[in-house]
């Protein structure tokens, strides 16, 4: 048989080592779809094209991990995912935003109608270029068979070196077509299959002028993103060096020892009151592979003076006016500049002492937090005994929406534990297909979802279909769904009350109520669900012990308050607006007791 172009594009995704192809079918991928038949890469069906994208991009994330730019011969490993034309073009974009905006590499390949009806209004006939042309990194639609291998090569290159999506299009009629090797004639290019990480720092005199502002500090604070996941030792040596405090980005969160005295933890609205006051106090800001967008939660403009390293010089000074950007990969750029330090180690002992002072009264106010009786299970005592019981080698992965609160404030990682979910473009309905793609990785790693009902009723139950005919196959089939089912989409109903002094509005915020737990019985795994007043110590060593997939129903209060660390006077009064417009006596009692709990520990 003769190879066709599509065998030639599976051909080149082995080339690249493409573990997975993640995807949905249709008529104008069929023939790629046959090619991936004939070849041993697995084919991972969804149930929405979608689900299919987010699969992809979790791929990435939790992928991006494993291997350090040191290893002797870096890894590449990144999704891929496939869908036809028309309305399965459509159905990627939402997950290919979640890749540009974390800047996350993937892959794309698209069907499109045969070129003869290209222009005539086809059934589902789109401009698939002008369609992708916003999100993409790099797109092109392949016109010839010659052009296939290196289209493919630069799309896969640029996704790498550009951290972002590639999208490749390829016409039904093209995908069938045979493919003679290239004879060398005029502009036909031929490539490889080839790309290495770039190992770079910042020229010698910005690290000089970057370490003597830090010597000249007293207060530093970092600010830590996914941009050091490869430097985490790095990070630590310098902190412990210059006695800084470590606050993290959500998505530099799995980055830092969060044990240590000096993690401050998570910055923003769900951030800590540790992180708020030592980015309100510091004089000196080292910004580390983040680009995190909550500014207002950054030290005043002209508060902290500020260094900056990041891969990319684009994003140097783009949240924050620094005075030195060092354009350089975390680890090796931090090594630098810590040889460069004239200080002895050590030496600022009174911001030393005041930093762990912010964390110890954070840790002892996320504590007490999840002690106070709620009309449900509070969802801050909940995920803080899973933090208690995690297993070292878990995977976590988050739905957006309030369980990104508690994740944030309650779960510490374990050294060797991961967790990714779509930050930046902040996508409900992911979460589910985010562990699908982290399990599919490591099958012999417990995974863990924590998400809402929002989330659940969006796609995630949904998705439970695919753990319910997959799960079998796995080394450890321990994949935990958490959902926290309080009938409300909490996050937004405090937006509402928070940032527009209105009530919760009825109509747009309740959900319908639908028992998960059943719903998992039903395909076949465990469905557990949990009332207030149940021991969830002892639930959750049930669960994690449990030899097949479960979903954890969590009867949780929606009035828990997602209150910002050192909430404003202004906020305050439009919460409280809000709440008692509501005649919301439960909400009104516990947004007290969270902020007289903040002050009265803040004060001691």
């Amino acid at each position: 048989m003769k190879l066709l172009v599509a065998d030639h594009m599976v051909s080149r995704l082995k080339d690249w080592g493409v573990s997975r192809i993640f995807g949905y079918s249709g008529d104008g991928i069929n023939t790629f779809l046959a090619a991936v038949r004939r070849s041993d890469i697995p084919f991972i069906q969804a149930r929405h094209e979608e689900a299919a994208g987010f699969m992809a991009v979790a791929h990435s994330k939790f992928a991006a991990g494993q291997f350090g730019l040191n290893d002797p011969e870096p890894k590449v490993d990144f999704g891929v995912v496939v869908s036809t034309q028309g309305p399965g073009a459509v159905h990627l974009l939402n997950a290919l935003y979640d890749a540009k905006l974390d800047s996350v590499p993937v892959l794309a390949i698209v069907g499109q109608q045969s070129r003869p009806s290209l222009g005539s209004d086809y059934q589902q006939e789109i401009d698939l270029e002008a369609l992708f042309a916003e999100v993409a990194c790099y797109r092109e639609e392949v016109a010839t068979p010659v052009q296939v291998r290196p289209v493919m090569d630069r799309a896969i290159r640029s996704a790498l070196a550009k951290s972002g999506p590639a999208v490749v299009i390829v016409p039904h009629d093209v995908q069938q077509m045979s493919l003679d090797e290239p004879d060398g004639v005029h502009a036909q290019i031929p490539t490889a299959a080839l790309w290495q990480p770039p190992r770079t720092t910042a020229p010698d005199a910005q690290i000089k002028e970057a370490a003597a502002l830090l010597d000249a500090s007293r207060r530093i604070a970092f600010l830590v993103g996914q941009g050091a996941r490869h430097a985490q030792e790095e990070v630590g040596r310098l902190a412990r060096h210059l006695d800084a405090a470590i606050v993290t980005s959500l998505l530099g969160k799995p980055y830092v020892d969060e044990s240590s005295s000096m993690a401050a933890g998570v910055m923003g609205h769900l951030g800590t009151t540790a992180s708020a006051a030592v980015l309100s106090e510091c004089d000196a800001l080292l910004i580390i592979g983040s680009n995190d967008p909550w500014t207002e939660f950054y030290p005043a403009p002209d508060q902290a003076r500020a260094v900056q390293i990041d891969m990319s010089a684009a994003r140097l000074g783009n949240r924050y006016p620094i005075e030195v950007g060092l354009a350089g990969e975390a680890a090796a750029t931090l090594r630098e500049l810590r040889a460069n330090l004239a200080g002895e180690p050590g030496h600022r002992r009174d911001w030393r002492n005041r930093v762990q002072h912010h964390v110890a009264n954070w840790h002892q106010l996320r504590r007490q937090r999840a002690t106070i009786p709620m009309n449900g299970v509070n969802p801050e005592a909940l995920v803080a005994e899973l933090s208690s019981q995690l297993p070292e080698r878990a995977q976590i992965a988050m739905d957006v929406g309030s369980c990104v609160y508690w994740y944030a404030r309650q779960l510490s990682l374990p050294p060797k534990a991961s967790a990714h979910l779509c930050s930046t473009l902040a996508s409900m309905g992911a979460g589910v297909s985010y562990g699908l793609a982290a399990k599919l990785l490591h099958l012999d790693r417990p995974t863990i979802v924590l998400a809402g009902d929002g989330g659940m009723q969006m796609s995630g139950l949904a998705e439970l279909i695919t753990v319910a005919d997959r799960w079998r196959q796995w080394e450890d089939p321990r994949f935990v769904v958490c959902v926290l089912a309080n009938k409300d989409l909490a996050e937004v109903s405090w937006e509402q009350r928070e940032t527009e002094g209105e009530p919760r509005f009825e109509q747009s915020q309740r959900l319908p109520r639908f028992s998960y737990s059943q719903y998992a019985k039903m395909l076949g795994l465990v469905g557990v669900e949990v009332q207030p007043g149940e021991d969830l110590k002892d639930m959750w060593a049930l669960i994690l012990a449990e030899h097949r997939p479960v979903v954890l129903e969590v009867h949780t209060d929606p009035n828990t308050p997602l209150l910002p660390p050192h909430a404003s006077d202004k906020q305050l009064e439009l919460m409280m607006s809000g709440l008692r417009a509501e005649n919301n006596l439960e909400g009104l009692d516990l947004l007290r007791q969270y902020v007289e709990l903040e002050r009265s520990i803040a004060g001691s």
